[in-house]
Formats: structure tokens, sequence, C-alpha cells
């Protein structure tokens, strides 16, 4: 077997070491879509694995036409930085941590992430922060934020990561409100009536037709002041996102995924230096990283080899 490492893993030593009993390795971990395209076909490769935390592009017939790739092994539960179509259509099999129920519930690090990344939001953390190191502003009037107490929190997607962040939520006596049309713990109709009724709404859920783009401005002009996206950028209107705060209907966004995450990311609106004044929170993709996450979950799909 000849694998192409397309994530870092480098840095955790027994992963690596697994790696390296399956087969012959190439890492191209720092690579452009380019070079690892020219990769696999110079080395014939016929197996990747990857993970979307860090990829800039889609693996997809630009990469994959003409190569000896039939296995992809994502250790990932998303599955939108693949084209699947293109894959099932080229006999190529796919791997990935979507079903693997006994592992998944074991790494809660995206759901510690959300809920950090709401009480940053709610307590301007990283923007008083900011102004101290760099402006040394010490005065609180700027950053008075709010409690989570008593706080409506609304979840969207109440599936493993879902009722992590319900939980975290509820030791803080938030009062939870759930939209999940499969679920019978919702307490709540309709996307509309969550963000009626919530302060902060936080998403959990994958990308499908019904989900991408389901959280726009019609949304963001109702009550809801502060939204979390650990989830995948095309749940969201970024543009919509934008609009809302700066109009102040939205006070604070924190994301971790951007909307071209695996095209363009650069051209992201919340990059612009004019938006920069503006409550938000972008991390890189860094919800399952870990390394304690990592070391369960790579080990966990490197095993499927």
């Amino acid at each position: 077997m000849k694998i192409a490492v397309i994530t870092p893993v480098k840095h955790l030593k027994e992963v690596l070491g697994l790696l390296y009993t399956k087969g012959e390795v190439f890492f191209y971990e720092q690579e452009s879509k380019s070079k690892v395209r020219e990769g696999l076909l110079v080395n014939s490769i016929d197996t990747i694995l990857c993970n979307p935390n860090q990829q800039t592009y889609k693996i997809d017939k630009e990469l994959l036409e003409g190569t000896n790739v039939k296995t992809i092994n994502t250790c990932s539960t998303g599955l939108n930085h693949i084209d699947l179509e293109f894959c099932v259509n080229n006999n190529i099999k796919i791997y990935s941590l979507t079903n693997d129920y006994e592992l998944i519930e074991q790494l809660p690090s995206t759901a510690e992430l959300a809920f950090g990344i709401l009480l940053n939001l709610m307590r301007n953390i990283t923007v008083a922060n900011n102004d101290v190191k760099k402006n040394k502003i010490w005065e609180y009037i700027p950053y008075i934020g709010h409690q989570l107490k008593d706080f409506r929190v609304g979840i969207v997607g109440f599936g493993r990561l879902g009722k992590m962040m319900a939980k975290y939520c509820k030791a803080f006596d938030a009062e939870i409100f759930i939209y999940d049309p499969y679920k019978n713990e919702s307490n709540v109709n309709t996307l509309q009536e969550l963000f009626d009724k919530c302060d902060a709404v936080s998403l959990h859920v994958h990308v499908t037709p019904e989900t991408k783009y389901m959280v726009d401005y019609n949304l963001l002009k109702r009550n809801v002041k502060y939204l979390v996206n650990t989830s995948r950028g095309e749940i969201v209107k970024e543009l919509d996102v934008l609009q809302a705060l700066k109009e102040g209907n939205l006070l604070g966004y924190g994301t971790d995924v951007l909307e071209d995450e695996f095209g363009k990311i650069n051209n992201s609106v919340f990059f612009l230096e004019e938006n920069s004044y503006l409550n938000t929170i972008i991390t890189p993709h860094i919800g399952g990283m870990t390394f304690q996450g990592q070391s369960k979950a790579y080990k966990w799909a490197i095993n499927k080899l």
C-alpha cells in the first residue's frame, strides 16, 4: 500500500508509528493541490489519508483523475472536503468516522471549542485582550458582557456534539432550546422560533441540501445576538452574518469554519481589514484538534487500512 498523507500527523508519534506499519508513506501535508496530484501520479499512490481541518482544496476530479487512488481515508465525520459523486462513479472507496459511534462519543473537543467561543463572545474576551495588549486600554465599560446563567441558548442539531454543548450550557444554568426535526428532544418547531426565543445559537449539523445556507439574514434579524458555528462554513451565509453584525442585530459571531474553506479561503469577508472592528472570533478549523482527540481519531482511522 502506498499512502499519501495530506494532513499533519508528524506531531503524533504513536499515530506516525502505526502509519508506517500499513505501507509506504508519502507526506504532502503542506503541499498545494497541484503538487499533491503530481505526487499521486509519480509515486503510483493508491491511498489518501486526509482530514478537512487544514485542507484548503477539495479532493475531486481535478486531483484524482488518472491516478491510482482507490481508497480515501478521512479522519473526520464530515465529508464535504471530498467529491463523493466522483469517487462513487470511479470506484474509489471512502472510509470516515461518521458511523463510528464507539469512538466519536469519546471526542468532545469540538463541543468544548464551541462552548469556549460562546463564552468568549459573550464576555468580549478577545476584544478586551487585544485592546489591553495593543492599545494599553485599562477600563471595563467597553467590554461589559453577559453572564451565561439564565441566558437562552439554542442548539441546532441535537446529535453527539449538540448534546454535549447543551450539557455544558446547562452546567452554567443556561436555558436550553433545541431544534432538530429528527430528534424527539426538540422543544421548538422551527428555526424561526428558535432564533426568536434565543439570545445565542450554536450550530451542530452536517452540510446537506437541507442545511446549506440555512442561517440567513431573515433569521439573524430576529432576537438572537450571538452565533457560534463549529459545523461547516456553508451552513451560514457569510455576507448576511456580516450585514447583521454591522447593523447591530448580531452582537458577535464565532466560527471555526469558513464558507469557501476548500477554495478561495482568503476571500472571506471576515478577513477584510474594514471588518476587523467587529466582534468576531475565527479559528482555523481546530474543533477536533486536541492531542487526545487527534490521537484517538487518527489511530482508529488508520486501523481501517
